[in-house]
């Protein structure tokens, strides 16, 4: 990110709902993805990853919520264009039904863009959010797709994001109230997740975007995430845990390290790594010499690895850092767990492609016309 970090925006903020890539409002226990929030730009082309989720029902990822510029970092390697489908998608990965893209499929059987985006798109898995911190459907709406994704023996993306003070009271502005309301909220997430394996993205921006907090509300954060980490893993021990590294673009590998390393991420009892990119646009090569040097830094065992978010970044982030559904995006490598790369654990679509940022569409909503200008 150019200016901002990488903040996401839940979109569909209805009680109860989860988020998981979508547009519109839908079931409740049954646990459908919501909208996902955008992430803004930081240091150089970059931004959040959050913007409020639309409707209660449907799958989508936020949103980016611009922040405040930071001298940009000099470009370890030009931006390469990245053809979507180098890594052929994982069967293995968890592709929920109900998505905002799977819903403007449905509905729109003669859009002559429908055959591009159902199989560019809506054919590869991509991430549920959850960021409505109301507890009391939370363990029924995980279960509902750690169930499905286990009865298929695939590995769901989850993506929990309802931490307190929550993208700064940027865009993506909400969370629990409290970390005590966050840890008990965390206590019912957990207990939906089962004995399968998990993978969960948690809490974009909740590391990166953390300098907006007082040092003792920074504390206190990396402490209720630390937390998390270790009672996700108690309850599922083949969960898979990865914290919040930001992205290329916005802080430097050993100031980043050393916020994830009090947030537990260095700790296998909390955390199988690190994870970058959500909601932004940076080119997989520089997301992997960034991981690789925050991984270093970390320390900890060598088991730890990465997961990057390849969704939009086919054509790395634009030259004047703009975050907001900026224009000339490709889609990224397709989502998939087996990389050929060390340390780096999997290309994942935490973001939705097509879903907006808030400029050519509503934030967390699904746009066609964004998708198709991925995808085609």
């Amino acid at each position: 990110m150019v200016a901002a970090a990488s903040v996401v925006v839940a979109v569909g903020a209805a009680a109860g709902l989860l988020t998981a890539l979508g547009d519109a409002g839908g079931g409740e226990a049954a646990a459908r993805p919501q909208v996902s929030l955008p992430v803004r730009p930081h240091a150089l082309p970059a931004s959040p990853s959050s913007s409020p989720p639309p409707s209660p029902s449907r799958s989508a990822s936020p949103s980016p919520t611009p922040r405040k510029s930071t001298p940009a970092p000099t470009p370890r390697r030009p931006a390469t264009k990245e053809e979507p489908g180098t890594t052929a998608a994982a069967t293995r990965l968890y592709r929920h039904p109900d998505s905002q893209v799977a819903d403007w499929l449905r509905a729109r059987p003669g859009d002559p863009r429908r055959d591009v985006i159902a199989d560019r798109i809506a054919g590869h898995p991509a991430a549920v959010w959850f960021t409505d911190h109301t507890p009391a459907t939370l363990t029924s709406r995980v279960r509902a797709v750690t169930s499905a994704a286990a009865a298929q023996d695939r590995v769901p993306v989850l993506v929990p994001y309802a931490i307190p003070d929550r993208d700064c009271g940027g865009h993506s502005e909400g969370g629990a109230p409290d970390l005590d309301a966050y840890d008990a909220w965390i206590d019912r997430f957990a207990a939906g997740l089962g004995s399968g394996e998990v993978i969960v993205v948690l809490e974009p921006d909740s590391v990166a975007q953390s300098a907006c907090l007082s040092a003792g509300g920074r504390a206190d954060r990396f402490a209720s995430l630390a937390r998390a980490g270790r009672v996700m893993k108690d309850a599922d021990p083949a969960a898979r845990v990865y914290y919040d590294a930001g992205h290329s673009g916005w802080h430097a590998p050993a100031q980043q390290a050393g916020w994830l390393k009090q947030a537990g991420a260095a700790s296998t009892d909390s955390s199988d790594g690190v994870f970058s990119n959500v909601s932004n646009f940076h080119t997989t090569a520089d997301e992997v010499d960034y991981d690789r040097a925050v991984l270093d830094a970390l320390g900890g065992p060598a088991s730890l690895g990465a997961v990057i978010d390849t969704s939009r970044n086919g054509n790395g982030a634009p030259a004047d850092g703009e975050w907001c559904d900026p224009g000339g995006r490709r889609l990224g490598r397709a989502p998939t767990l087996t990389t050929g790369m060390g340390r780096i654990d999997a290309y994942l679509w935490v973001k939705l492609p097509g879903e907006s940022d808030g400029c050519r569409g509503e934030p967390g909503t699904f746009t066609p016309s964004y998708a198709y200008d991925l995808a085609r």
